[in-house]
């Protein structure tokens, strides 16, 4: 199964100049929640964004830059390549960025997104989500409160 993981404000923002447009706490615990032990699959811009190697992950790397190399990682240089390296049985995870996602979202098999409720001025987007291709599964709604700044609501999609 292929899941596209994500958090996408209402205008589809995901980041700016390769940075995140909020904090949001308890969005991070999912992530981690949900994609420990598993294959994350990124472009090397989104894997450059992290301070270090995420734990407990296997990252998959796409990029065309041929000498890029970062211990205890894999480097491809397609979505394909990096689909095929992962385990078929096992759930991946493709984690960004933006280029990443739209070639990602036609072979997808599930959405997992906090849709962060508000718009933000960005320069990387989320692909359009089809709801005559996504059936939204799971919703669940967070206000904002002194940790998050924003309301958000957790989304699950399966492709119909």
């Amino acid at each position: 199964m292929i899941t596209l993981i994500a958090a996408v404000a209402e205008n589809n923002a995901l980041g700016k100049n390769n940075q995140l447009l909020w904090h949001l706490p308890d969005d991070f615990k999912r992530f981690k929640n949900i994609t420990t032990g598993h294959y994350i699959i990124m472009g090397r811009k989104t894997f450059e964004s992290f301070p270090k190697p995420l734990p407990k992950r296997t990252h998959v790397i796409i990029t065309r830059q041929k000498k890029f190399s970062f211990e205890n990682c894999i480097v491809v240089d397609s979505l394909q390549k990096a689909i095929a390296i992962c385990p078929s049985a096992e759930e991946t995870f493709i984690i960004g960025g933006g280029e990443i996602y739209s070639q990602s979202i036609e072979i997808a098999d599930k959405l997992d997104i906090t849709k962060v409720h508000h718009s933000f001025g960005a320069d990387t987007f989320f692909p359009e989500i089809d709801m005559n291709i996504w059936k939204l599964v799971f919703s669940e709604f967070h206000p904002k409160d002194e940790k998050h700044s924003f309301d958000f609501t957790f989304e699950t999609y399966l492709r119909k």
